[in-house]
Protein backbone atom coordinates (compact mmCIF):
# COMPACT_ATOMS: atom_id res chain seq x y z
CA UNK A 1 0.00 0.00 0.00
CA UNK A 2 1.74 3.36 -0.97
CA UNK A 3 -0.88 6.08 0.62
CA UNK A 4 1.70 7.90 1.56
CA UNK A 5 3.90 7.88 -1.33
CA UNK A 6 0.77 8.79 -3.17
CA UNK A 7 0.10 11.96 -0.96
CA UNK A 8 3.50 13.41 -1.66
CA UNK A 9 2.98 13.09 -5.58
CA UNK A 10 -0.24 14.73 -5.20
CA UNK A 11 1.05 17.43 -3.07
CA UNK A 12 4.13 18.40 -5.48
CA UNK A 13 1.45 18.02 -8.10
CA UNK A 14 2.32 14.86 -10.17
CA UNK A 15 -0.99 13.99 -10.53
CA UNK A 16 -0.54 11.54 -13.31
CA UNK A 17 1.83 9.61 -11.16
CA UNK A 18 -0.50 9.61 -8.71
CA UNK A 19 -3.00 8.11 -9.99
CA UNK A 20 -1.09 5.34 -11.28
CA UNK A 21 -0.11 4.35 -8.03
CA UNK A 22 -3.11 4.90 -6.38
CA UNK A 23 -4.55 2.65 -9.48
CA UNK A 24 -2.48 -0.33 -8.68
CA UNK A 25 -3.28 -0.27 -4.68
CA UNK A 26 -6.44 -0.23 -5.63
CA UNK A 27 -6.64 -2.93 -8.07
CA UNK A 28 -4.16 -5.14 -5.86
CA UNK A 29 -6.58 -3.96 -2.63
CA UNK A 30 -10.36 -3.37 -4.24
CA UNK A 31 -11.86 -3.20 -0.82
CA UNK A 32 -9.20 -1.48 1.02
CA UNK A 33 -10.80 1.90 2.49
CA UNK A 34 -7.41 3.64 2.77
CA UNK A 35 -6.72 2.48 -0.95
CA UNK A 36 -10.36 3.87 -2.27
CA UNK A 37 -9.33 6.69 -0.04
CA UNK A 38 -6.05 7.42 -1.79
CA UNK A 39 -7.48 7.55 -5.04
CA UNK A 40 -10.38 9.44 -3.84
CA UNK A 41 -8.36 12.41 -3.11
CA UNK A 42 -6.38 12.14 -5.95
CA UNK A 43 -9.58 12.69 -7.79
CA UNK A 44 -10.41 15.80 -5.71
CA UNK A 45 -7.21 17.66 -6.80
CA UNK A 46 -8.12 16.34 -10.74
CA UNK A 47 -11.50 17.77 -9.97
CA UNK A 48 -9.65 20.92 -8.59
CA UNK A 49 -8.28 21.34 -12.27
CA UNK A 50 -10.95 20.29 -14.30
CA UNK A 51 -13.59 23.35 -12.55
CA UNK A 52 -13.97 25.39 -16.00
CA UNK A 53 -17.35 25.04 -18.21
CA UNK A 54 -14.70 24.15 -21.02
CA UNK A 55 -13.46 21.16 -18.67
CA UNK A 56 -17.33 20.24 -17.91
CA UNK A 57 -16.81 16.57 -19.63
CA UNK A 58 -14.08 16.08 -17.41
CA UNK A 59 -15.20 16.99 -14.08
CA UNK A 60 -18.39 14.67 -14.99
CA UNK A 61 -16.27 12.26 -15.41
CA UNK A 62 -14.33 12.45 -12.27
CA UNK A 63 -17.68 12.58 -10.60
CA UNK A 64 -18.71 9.32 -11.59
CA UNK A 65 -15.23 7.98 -10.69
CA UNK A 66 -16.17 8.97 -6.96
CA UNK A 67 -19.13 7.47 -7.01
CA UNK A 68 -18.19 4.48 -8.38
CA UNK A 69 -15.75 4.41 -5.26
CA UNK A 70 -18.79 2.91 -3.70
CA UNK A 71 -17.08 4.79 -0.46
CA UNK A 72 -19.19 3.82 2.79
CA UNK A 73 -21.31 6.33 4.77
CA UNK A 74 -19.47 7.46 7.11
CA UNK A 75 -16.72 8.84 4.03
CA UNK A 76 -18.10 12.27 4.18
CA UNK A 77 -14.93 14.16 4.31
CA UNK A 78 -13.84 13.54 0.53
CA UNK A 79 -17.32 15.10 -0.50
CA UNK A 80 -17.59 17.98 1.41
CA UNK A 81 -14.63 18.96 -0.10
CA UNK A 82 -15.19 18.21 -3.43
CA UNK A 83 -18.54 19.89 -3.10
CA UNK A 84 -16.48 23.60 -3.12
CA UNK A 85 -15.07 22.67 -6.53
CA UNK A 86 -18.81 21.53 -7.93
CA UNK A 87 -19.98 24.67 -6.84
CA UNK A 88 -17.20 26.49 -8.68
CA UNK A 89 -18.81 24.89 -11.94
CA UNK A 90 -22.14 25.65 -11.06
CA UNK A 91 -21.66 29.56 -10.47
CA UNK A 92 -19.71 29.58 -14.26
CA UNK A 93 -22.55 28.09 -15.43
CA UNK A 94 -24.86 30.44 -14.39
CA UNK A 95 -22.81 32.93 -15.20
CA UNK A 96 -23.31 32.20 -18.68
CA UNK A 97 -25.34 34.45 -21.49
CA UNK A 98 -27.25 31.02 -21.99
CA UNK A 99 -26.80 28.77 -19.28
CA UNK A 100 -27.40 25.17 -20.22
CA UNK A 101 -29.56 23.37 -17.41
CA UNK A 102 -29.21 20.07 -18.48
CA UNK A 103 -25.27 20.14 -17.41
CA UNK A 104 -26.93 21.57 -14.34
CA UNK A 105 -29.16 18.13 -14.06
CA UNK A 106 -26.49 15.81 -14.84
CA UNK A 107 -24.26 17.56 -12.01
CA UNK A 108 -27.13 17.42 -9.49
CA UNK A 109 -27.66 13.59 -10.67
CA UNK A 110 -24.36 12.75 -9.48
CA UNK A 111 -24.44 15.12 -6.15
CA UNK A 112 -27.00 13.28 -4.98
CA UNK A 113 -24.93 9.96 -4.36
CA UNK A 114 -22.62 12.29 -1.96
CA UNK A 115 -21.74 11.17 1.58
CA UNK A 116 -22.22 14.62 2.82
CA UNK A 117 -22.18 16.66 6.38
CA UNK A 118 -25.71 18.45 7.19
CA UNK A 119 -25.61 20.96 8.38
CA UNK A 120 -22.02 22.16 7.36
CA UNK A 121 -20.15 25.30 5.83
CA UNK A 122 -20.27 22.57 2.04
CA UNK A 123 -23.51 22.25 2.56
CA UNK A 124 -24.88 25.63 2.52
CA UNK A 125 -22.34 26.56 -0.49
CA UNK A 126 -23.87 23.80 -2.13
CA UNK A 127 -27.08 25.35 -1.75
CA UNK A 128 -26.38 28.63 -2.70
CA UNK A 129 -24.36 27.63 -5.84
CA UNK A 130 -27.72 25.66 -7.12
CA UNK A 131 -29.28 28.60 -6.14
CA UNK A 132 -27.77 30.86 -8.69
CA UNK A 133 -29.88 28.61 -11.09
CA UNK A 134 -33.12 27.86 -9.75
CA UNK A 135 -34.63 30.95 -12.13
CA UNK A 136 -34.49 28.68 -15.52
CA UNK A 137 -33.90 25.46 -13.65
CA UNK A 138 -36.57 23.65 -14.36
CA UNK A 139 -35.72 20.68 -11.48
CA UNK A 140 -35.21 23.69 -8.99
CA UNK A 141 -38.13 21.88 -6.62
CA UNK A 142 -36.91 18.46 -6.40
CA UNK A 143 -33.50 20.04 -5.56
CA UNK A 144 -34.60 22.34 -2.87
CA UNK A 145 -36.49 19.24 -1.66
CA UNK A 146 -33.56 17.31 -1.87
CA UNK A 147 -31.65 19.50 -0.26
CA UNK A 148 -33.82 20.30 2.49
CA UNK A 149 -34.23 23.71 4.08
CA UNK A 150 -34.30 22.23 7.60
CA UNK A 151 -30.50 21.66 7.23
CA UNK A 152 -29.57 25.59 6.86
CA UNK A 153 -27.00 26.59 9.55
CA UNK A 154 -27.83 29.77 12.18
CA UNK A 155 -25.36 31.61 10.49
CA UNK A 156 -27.58 31.56 6.61
CA UNK A 157 -30.67 33.22 8.43
CA UNK A 158 -28.32 36.48 8.59
CA UNK A 159 -27.60 38.91 5.99
CA UNK A 160 -24.76 39.08 4.03
CA UNK A 161 -22.94 42.14 2.68
CA UNK A 162 -20.83 42.31 -0.65
CA UNK A 163 -18.73 44.99 -2.33
CA UNK A 164 -20.52 47.04 0.69
CA UNK A 165 -24.07 46.46 -0.51
CA UNK A 166 -26.55 44.52 2.41
CA UNK A 167 -27.55 41.15 0.87
CA UNK A 168 -31.01 39.10 2.50
CA UNK A 169 -30.27 35.94 3.58
CA UNK A 170 -29.45 33.28 1.63
CA UNK A 171 -32.60 31.52 3.87
CA UNK A 172 -34.93 34.47 2.66
CA UNK A 173 -33.95 33.99 -0.33
CA UNK A 174 -34.21 30.31 -0.46
CA UNK A 175 -37.96 30.64 0.70
CA UNK A 176 -38.73 33.41 -1.84
CA UNK A 177 -37.40 31.44 -5.09
CA UNK A 178 -39.66 28.04 -3.83
CA UNK A 179 -42.41 30.30 -3.85
CA UNK A 180 -41.66 31.72 -7.21
CA UNK A 181 -41.01 28.33 -8.59
CA UNK A 182 -44.58 27.44 -6.98
CA UNK A 183 -46.30 29.61 -8.72
CA UNK A 184 -44.76 29.50 -12.03
CA UNK A 185 -46.26 25.66 -12.17
CA UNK A 186 -44.49 22.68 -12.51
CA UNK A 187 -44.06 20.80 -15.49
CA UNK A 188 -46.59 18.55 -16.27
CA UNK A 189 -46.46 14.97 -18.78
CA UNK A 190 -48.86 12.47 -19.97
CA UNK A 191 -48.32 9.12 -21.86
CA UNK A 192 -48.72 8.68 -25.48
CA UNK A 193 -47.65 6.59 -28.22
CA UNK A 194 -44.63 8.89 -28.60
CA UNK A 195 -43.94 8.95 -24.97
CA UNK A 196 -43.81 11.58 -22.54
CA UNK A 197 -45.85 14.49 -23.75
CA UNK A 198 -45.80 17.98 -22.16
CA UNK A 199 -48.80 19.71 -20.58
CA UNK A 200 -47.61 22.45 -19.92
CA UNK A 201 -46.66 23.74 -16.57
CA UNK A 202 -49.49 23.35 -13.76
CA UNK A 203 -50.02 25.35 -10.31
CA UNK A 204 -50.14 22.37 -8.06
CA UNK A 205 -52.43 23.41 -5.06
CA UNK A 206 -50.80 19.76 -3.00
CA UNK A 207 -47.49 20.92 -3.02
CA UNK A 208 -48.09 24.66 -2.23
CA UNK A 209 -50.60 23.31 0.83
CA UNK A 210 -47.53 21.28 2.23
CA UNK A 211 -44.77 24.38 1.64
CA UNK A 212 -47.52 26.84 3.42
CA UNK A 213 -46.66 25.51 6.91
CA UNK A 214 -42.99 25.65 6.01
CA UNK A 215 -43.31 29.28 5.47
CA UNK A 216 -45.30 29.85 8.52
CA UNK A 217 -42.69 28.80 10.40
CA UNK A 218 -40.11 31.15 8.66
CA UNK A 219 -42.36 34.01 8.63
CA UNK A 220 -43.36 33.67 12.55
CA UNK A 221 -39.78 33.17 13.48
CA UNK A 222 -38.17 36.27 11.32
CA UNK A 223 -40.46 39.00 11.30
CA UNK A 224 -38.02 40.85 10.30
CA UNK A 225 -37.97 39.57 6.84
CA UNK A 226 -39.93 41.56 4.61
CA UNK A 227 -40.79 39.36 1.56
CA UNK A 228 -42.00 35.55 2.53
CA UNK A 229 -45.26 37.52 4.19
CA UNK A 230 -45.89 38.81 0.72
CA UNK A 231 -45.06 35.15 -1.39
CA UNK A 232 -47.64 33.47 1.37
CA UNK A 233 -49.92 36.07 0.29
CA UNK A 234 -49.20 35.05 -3.25
CA UNK A 235 -49.79 31.52 -2.70
CA UNK A 236 -52.94 31.59 -0.66
CA UNK A 237 -54.21 33.58 -3.84
CA UNK A 238 -53.54 31.17 -6.46
CA UNK A 239 -54.91 28.04 -3.87
CA UNK A 240 -58.20 29.56 -5.35
CA UNK A 241 -59.37 32.79 -6.69
CA UNK A 242 -63.11 34.56 -5.91
CA UNK A 243 -64.85 33.25 -2.73
CA UNK A 244 -62.49 29.84 -2.22
CA UNK A 245 -59.05 32.25 -2.13
CA UNK A 246 -60.42 34.92 -0.22
CA UNK A 247 -61.29 32.32 2.42
CA UNK A 248 -57.91 31.01 2.34
CA UNK A 249 -56.25 34.93 2.22
CA UNK A 250 -58.55 36.36 4.94
CA UNK A 251 -56.73 34.99 8.07
CA UNK A 252 -53.64 36.20 6.85
CA UNK A 253 -54.50 39.28 5.40
CA UNK A 254 -55.70 40.78 8.56
CA UNK A 255 -52.61 39.96 10.45
CA UNK A 256 -50.88 42.43 7.62
CA UNK A 257 -53.60 44.89 7.00
CA UNK A 258 -51.45 48.22 6.91
CA UNK A 259 -49.79 46.57 4.11
CA UNK A 260 -50.66 48.37 0.91
CA UNK A 261 -49.82 44.85 -1.04
CA UNK A 262 -52.05 42.86 0.94
CA UNK A 263 -55.14 45.17 -0.49
CA UNK A 264 -53.41 45.25 -4.27
CA UNK A 265 -53.39 41.22 -3.56
CA UNK A 266 -56.91 40.74 -2.47
CA UNK A 267 -57.97 42.83 -5.49
CA UNK A 268 -56.51 41.08 -7.69
CA UNK A 269 -59.70 38.07 -6.15
CA UNK A 270 -62.18 39.78 -7.93
CA UNK A 271 -63.09 40.21 -11.70
CA UNK A 272 -63.37 43.31 -13.70
CA UNK A 273 -66.01 45.37 -13.46
CA UNK A 274 -66.34 43.69 -9.47
CA UNK A 275 -66.76 47.34 -7.55
CA UNK A 276 -64.72 44.84 -4.93
CA UNK A 277 -62.03 45.31 -7.00
CA UNK A 278 -62.14 49.13 -6.44
CA UNK A 279 -62.89 49.11 -2.78
CA UNK A 280 -59.68 47.05 -2.60
CA UNK A 281 -57.58 49.26 -4.44
CA UNK A 282 -58.26 52.18 -2.80
CA UNK A 283 -57.79 50.65 0.98
CA UNK A 284 -54.14 49.62 -0.31
CA UNK A 285 -53.52 53.59 -1.48
CA UNK A 286 -54.73 54.47 2.51
CA UNK A 287 -51.70 52.23 3.65
CA UNK A 288 -48.58 54.39 4.25
CA UNK A 289 -45.83 53.60 1.81
CA UNK A 290 -43.22 54.89 -0.51
CA UNK A 291 -44.72 56.10 -3.80
CA UNK A 292 -42.31 54.54 -5.70
CA UNK A 293 -44.40 51.04 -4.27
CA UNK A 294 -47.16 52.10 -5.10
CA UNK A 295 -47.22 52.79 -9.03
CA UNK A 296 -48.99 49.31 -9.96
CA UNK A 297 -51.77 49.63 -7.46
CA UNK A 298 -52.60 53.26 -9.00
CA UNK A 299 -52.13 52.40 -12.36
CA UNK A 300 -54.90 49.50 -11.80
CA UNK A 301 -57.32 52.15 -9.85
CA UNK A 302 -56.76 54.39 -13.47
CA UNK A 303 -57.77 51.30 -15.68
CA UNK A 304 -61.04 51.13 -13.71
CA UNK A 305 -61.10 54.85 -12.97
CA UNK A 306 -61.28 55.02 -17.23
CA UNK A 307 -63.41 52.41 -17.07
CA UNK A 308 -65.89 54.28 -14.88
CA UNK A 309 -65.63 57.60 -16.62
CA UNK A 310 -64.51 59.30 -13.66
CA UNK A 311 -61.63 60.99 -15.94
CA UNK A 312 -60.90 63.64 -13.37
CA UNK A 313 -59.88 60.92 -10.39
CA UNK A 314 -58.07 58.54 -13.20
CA UNK A 315 -56.00 61.70 -14.39
CA UNK A 316 -55.14 62.44 -10.83
CA UNK A 317 -53.92 58.54 -10.25
CA UNK A 318 -51.54 58.74 -14.05
CA UNK A 319 -50.44 61.96 -12.87
CA UNK A 320 -49.09 60.70 -9.69
CA UNK A 321 -47.81 57.81 -11.56
CA UNK A 322 -45.84 60.19 -14.34
CA UNK A 323 -44.50 62.25 -11.70
CA UNK A 324 -42.47 59.20 -9.62
CA UNK A 325 -41.15 57.66 -13.04
CA UNK A 326 -39.94 60.94 -14.23
CA UNK A 327 -38.13 61.78 -10.85
CA UNK A 328 -36.96 58.49 -10.96
CA UNK A 329 -35.61 58.61 -14.30
CA UNK A 330 -38.17 55.62 -15.62
CA UNK A 331 -39.41 55.62 -19.01
CA UNK A 332 -42.95 56.48 -19.23
CA UNK A 333 -44.59 53.44 -21.83
CA UNK A 334 -47.03 50.98 -22.70
CA UNK A 335 -50.56 52.13 -21.66
CA UNK A 336 -49.58 54.89 -19.57
CA UNK A 337 -48.45 56.78 -22.48
CA UNK A 338 -51.15 56.10 -24.37
CA UNK A 339 -53.69 57.78 -21.82
CA UNK A 340 -51.57 60.61 -21.36
CA UNK A 341 -52.33 60.89 -25.56
CA UNK A 342 -56.23 60.46 -24.96
CA UNK A 343 -58.46 63.11 -25.90
CA UNK A 344 -60.08 62.74 -22.35
CA UNK A 345 -56.49 63.02 -20.13
CA UNK A 346 -55.79 66.39 -22.43
CA UNK A 347 -59.51 68.11 -21.75
CA UNK A 348 -59.79 66.98 -17.72
CA UNK A 349 -58.43 69.46 -15.37
CA UNK A 350 -56.27 67.49 -12.67
CA UNK A 351 -57.17 69.14 -9.22
CA UNK A 352 -56.33 67.72 -5.40
CA UNK A 353 -56.04 64.12 -4.79
CA UNK A 354 -58.09 61.01 -4.33
CA UNK A 355 -58.37 61.02 -0.50
CA UNK A 356 -62.24 61.40 -0.52
CA UNK A 357 -62.72 58.13 -2.93
CA UNK A 358 -60.29 56.20 -1.13
CA UNK A 359 -61.89 56.95 2.15
CA UNK A 360 -65.57 56.54 0.44
CA UNK A 361 -64.82 53.08 -0.85
CA UNK A 362 -62.46 51.93 1.29
CA UNK A 363 -65.11 50.43 3.53
CA UNK A 364 -66.40 48.08 2.09
CA UNK A 365 -63.00 46.30 1.55
CA UNK A 366 -62.91 46.11 5.34
CA UNK A 367 -65.84 44.31 5.02
CA UNK A 368 -64.77 41.65 3.24
CA UNK A 369 -62.16 41.27 5.57
CA UNK A 370 -63.73 41.39 8.51
CA UNK A 371 -66.89 40.76 7.80
CA UNK A 372 -67.19 38.10 10.21
CA UNK A 373 -66.37 39.64 13.38
CA UNK A 374 -69.44 40.64 15.18
CA UNK A 375 -70.15 44.33 15.14
CA UNK A 376 -71.22 46.38 18.38
CA UNK A 377 -73.68 48.79 18.70
CA UNK A 378 -72.07 52.20 20.38
CA UNK A 379 -73.28 55.51 21.39
CA UNK A 380 -70.77 58.73 21.23
CA UNK A 381 -70.73 60.02 24.56
CA UNK A 382 -67.98 62.52 24.10
CA UNK A 383 -65.97 63.99 21.02
CA UNK A 384 -62.71 65.90 20.70
CA UNK A 385 -62.84 66.77 17.21
CA UNK A 386 -59.17 68.26 17.61
CA UNK A 387 -57.58 65.11 18.39
CA UNK A 388 -60.72 63.08 16.49
CA UNK A 389 -61.04 60.87 19.43
CA UNK A 390 -64.76 59.89 20.65
CA UNK A 391 -65.54 58.31 23.72
CA UNK A 392 -68.38 55.61 23.49
CA UNK A 393 -70.54 53.83 25.45
CA UNK A 394 -71.51 49.75 24.61
CA UNK A 395 -73.37 49.22 27.79
CA UNK A 396 -72.58 49.84 31.88
CA UNK A 397 -70.00 47.20 31.79
CA UNK A 398 -68.45 48.20 28.45
CA UNK A 399 -66.91 52.20 27.27
CA UNK A 400 -63.99 52.92 25.82
CA UNK A 401 -62.49 55.81 23.39
CA UNK A 402 -60.92 55.29 20.08
CA UNK A 403 -59.70 57.49 16.92
CA UNK A 404 -62.46 58.13 14.30
CA UNK A 405 -60.81 59.84 11.72
CA UNK A 406 -59.62 56.99 9.82
CA UNK A 407 -63.43 56.75 9.26
CA UNK A 408 -65.88 59.37 9.50
CA UNK A 409 -65.05 63.20 8.84
CA UNK A 410 -67.77 64.38 11.70
CA UNK A 411 -69.23 62.78 14.25
CA UNK A 412 -71.71 64.50 17.60
CA UNK A 413 -72.67 63.22 20.62
CA UNK A 414 -75.46 60.73 20.72
CA UNK A 415 -74.71 59.18 17.19
CA UNK A 416 -75.35 55.15 17.13
CA UNK A 417 -71.95 53.68 15.38
CA UNK A 418 -71.29 50.14 14.28
CA UNK A 419 -68.04 49.12 15.29
CA UNK A 420 -66.13 46.30 14.94
CA UNK A 421 -63.29 46.22 17.61
CA UNK A 422 -59.68 45.02 16.96
CA UNK A 423 -59.55 42.78 20.57
CA UNK A 424 -60.29 44.46 23.93
CA UNK A 425 -59.19 47.65 24.73
CA UNK A 426 -55.99 48.73 26.85
CA UNK A 427 -56.83 51.08 29.54
CA UNK A 428 -60.21 52.36 27.90
CA UNK A 429 -58.45 52.65 24.78
CA UNK A 430 -59.94 50.66 21.53
CA UNK A 431 -58.64 49.77 18.32
CA UNK A 432 -61.03 49.31 15.71
CA UNK A 433 -61.44 47.67 12.20
CA UNK A 434 -64.53 49.38 10.85
CA UNK A 435 -66.67 52.23 11.70
CA UNK A 436 -69.85 53.66 10.02
CA UNK A 437 -72.64 55.61 11.26
CA UNK A 438 -76.38 53.67 11.35
CA UNK A 439 -79.84 54.32 11.64
CA UNK A 440 -80.54 51.80 14.70
CA UNK A 441 -81.75 53.48 17.79
CA UNK A 442 -79.80 52.69 20.71
CA UNK A 443 -81.31 51.09 23.48
CA UNK A 444 -82.88 53.43 26.29
CA UNK A 445 -80.96 52.33 28.72
CA UNK A 446 -78.10 54.78 26.93
CA UNK A 447 -80.19 57.44 25.68
CA UNK A 448 -83.74 58.81 26.53
CA UNK A 449 -86.30 61.49 25.89
CA UNK A 450 -86.83 63.95 28.68
CA UNK A 451 -89.32 66.83 28.94
CA UNK A 452 -89.59 68.95 32.17
CA UNK A 453 -89.24 72.10 34.14
CA UNK A 454 -85.13 72.26 34.86
CA UNK A 455 -83.77 73.09 38.39
CA UNK A 456 -81.34 75.81 38.42
CA UNK A 457 -80.60 76.84 42.04
CA UNK A 458 -79.07 80.02 43.29
CA UNK A 459 -75.06 80.71 42.79
CA UNK A 460 -75.19 77.09 40.52
CA UNK A 461 -73.93 77.16 36.96
CA UNK A 462 -75.04 73.82 36.29
CA UNK A 463 -78.98 71.98 36.47
CA UNK A 464 -81.26 69.25 36.24
CA UNK A 465 -83.87 67.81 34.83
CA UNK A 466 -85.77 65.57 37.29
CA UNK A 467 -82.66 63.75 37.73
CA UNK A 468 -80.56 64.59 34.50
CA UNK A 469 -77.62 66.81 34.39
CA UNK A 470 -77.45 69.63 32.48
CA UNK A 471 -74.22 70.85 31.64
CA UNK A 472 -73.04 75.18 32.21
CA UNK A 473 -72.31 75.31 28.87
CA UNK A 474 -75.86 74.24 27.73
CA UNK A 475 -77.04 76.63 30.44
CA UNK A 476 -75.49 79.90 28.99
CA UNK A 477 -75.51 78.43 25.30
CA UNK A 478 -79.77 78.20 25.26
CA UNK A 479 -79.80 81.26 28.11
CA UNK A 480 -81.90 78.81 30.54
CA UNK A 481 -83.73 80.25 33.77
CA UNK A 482 -84.84 78.70 36.67
CA UNK A 483 -88.12 76.69 35.88
CA UNK A 484 -88.14 76.77 32.04
CA UNK A 485 -89.58 73.87 30.16
CA UNK A 486 -87.27 72.25 27.87
CA UNK A 487 -87.19 68.70 26.37
CA UNK A 488 -85.03 66.60 24.31
CA UNK A 489 -82.58 63.79 24.68
CA UNK A 490 -79.95 62.71 27.33
CA UNK A 491 -77.46 59.94 27.42
CA UNK A 492 -75.96 57.61 29.74
CA UNK A 493 -72.63 58.84 32.02
CA UNK A 494 -70.36 58.06 34.91
CA UNK A 495 -69.56 60.24 37.04
CA UNK A 496 -66.36 60.03 38.49
CA UNK A 497 -66.76 62.44 40.78
CA UNK A 498 -69.47 60.66 42.80
CA UNK A 499 -68.27 57.19 41.30
CA UNK A 500 -71.82 56.43 39.67
CA UNK A 501 -73.92 56.28 36.16
CA UNK A 502 -76.20 58.72 35.21
CA UNK A 503 -77.81 60.92 32.70
CA UNK A 504 -76.62 64.03 31.46
CA UNK A 505 -78.56 66.31 28.87
CA UNK A 506 -76.76 66.46 25.67
CA UNK A 507 -79.48 67.76 23.10
CA UNK A 508 -82.17 70.61 23.67
CA UNK A 509 -84.86 70.86 20.74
Amino acid sequence: MSFKEVKELRKTGKLDEALILAQQDLANEPENIWNKRSIAWVYYDTLKNNSTLDKFDKHIEILRKLQELELPEEEKMIFDTCVFQVGKLLFTIAKSDKPDYSKVNTIFNFVKGFRLTKPSESYSFLYKAFHKTYKGWPAYLSFADWWNYEYFRSEDYLPEEYNGKRIMSIVEQAYIAYSKKLLEGEEEFAESEHGHVSLGKVIKKDHIKEFLPKLDKLIESHPEYQYPAYFKAKLLLSIGGGEEGLLAFIPFARKKKNDFWVWDLMADLFAEGDNRKLSCLCRALLCRSQNEFLIKTREKLASILIEKQQYKEAKIEIAQIVNVRINNGWAVKGRLANWLNEDWYKSTAELGNNIALYKEKAPFAEELLFGDIQEELVVVEYVNSHKKILNFIVNREKTGFFKYDRFLKSVNVGDVLLVRFDGEGRDKFFKTLTVKKTDELSHESIIKKYEDEITIRDNQSFGFVEDIFVEPKLISRYQLKNGDKIKGRAILSFNKNKNKWGFKVFEIE
